[in-house]
């Protein structure tokens, strides 16, 4: 998944961020409103922490911001990319304000980082539809061993050739544009380029020769993964 980070406190979104990355995430982080704001427009995330209490960028000192700010604009404009919220706050009333301003999920602080991933996993799968398990012809993908498998036996692939299989499985049988697959495998360090996503299909294609799935191109839309007939 590539997910966007919304955390101030330096030392717990750089163990953070290790940790999501450990795991195959693609992450990007912003420490302050106005820098969530902007990157939240900017790209599109499979799923996004939010720390409640932000700092400002043009006065630090002015005190802490709401991380709901950024939430309610995002929802405002039509944006439905899951969120949970991260917050050392534990009143009922605060996590209902949150649920209430669009988070679809709240973990307070201190929390354990696998229970972080579980359940970015969770949210994503609920509002996207998507299941763990997933066969297509003689493909399998097991997301959470994060495992692809033909006929039942492991299919090893290189980094940016399973993130890209992966993304036409989820969910499978959608037409998958490059700009959407760039946008989803690149980060602020690593821009996945047109003719690095057109080697990695070419690769992936013959990949699958007698697998029972091939990957179509609709011109002028994109990619899709299909059971053969």
């Amino acid at each position: 998944m590539r997910i966007l980070l919304i955390e101030d406190d330096v030392v717990l979104r750089d163990v953070m961020v290790r940790s999501l990355r450990d795991a195959g995430h693609r992450v990007d982080v912003a420490g302050t409103l106005e820098e969530a704001d902007q990157l939240w427009q900017m790209a599109g995330f499979d799923a996004v922490l939010l720390d409640l209490n932000l700092p400002h960028n043009a006065n630090p000192r002015s005190g802490l911001g709401s991380g709901l700010t950024a939430l309610r604009a995002a929802r405002a404009r039509g944006d439905h990319t899951p969120v949970l919220v991260l917050t050392a706050r534990n009143r009922t009333d605060e996590r209902i304000a949150g649920l209430n301003a669009g988070a679809d999920d709240y973990l307070g602080k201190p929390f354990d980082l696998a229970e972080v991933e579980a359940r970015l996993r969770a949210v994503v799968r609920r509002t996207t539809g998507t299941q763990d398990q997933v066969l297509v012809g003689g493909l399998g993908l097991d997301r959470v061993s994060r495992r692809f498998s033909l006929h039942g036996q492991p299919l090893e692939l290189p980094a940016r050739e399973f993130e890209v299989l992966w993304e036409l499985m989820t969910p499978a049988g959608r037409v998958v544009s490059k700009r959407e697959m760039a946008e989803k495998l690149s980060d602020l360090e690593d821009y996945l380029g047109d003719n690095a996503l057109e080697a990695f299909i070419s690769r992936l294609r013959k990949k699958l020769v007698g697998s029972g799935v091939h990957i179509r191109t609709l011109r002028g839309l994109g990619y899709l993964l299909e059971a053969e007939a």
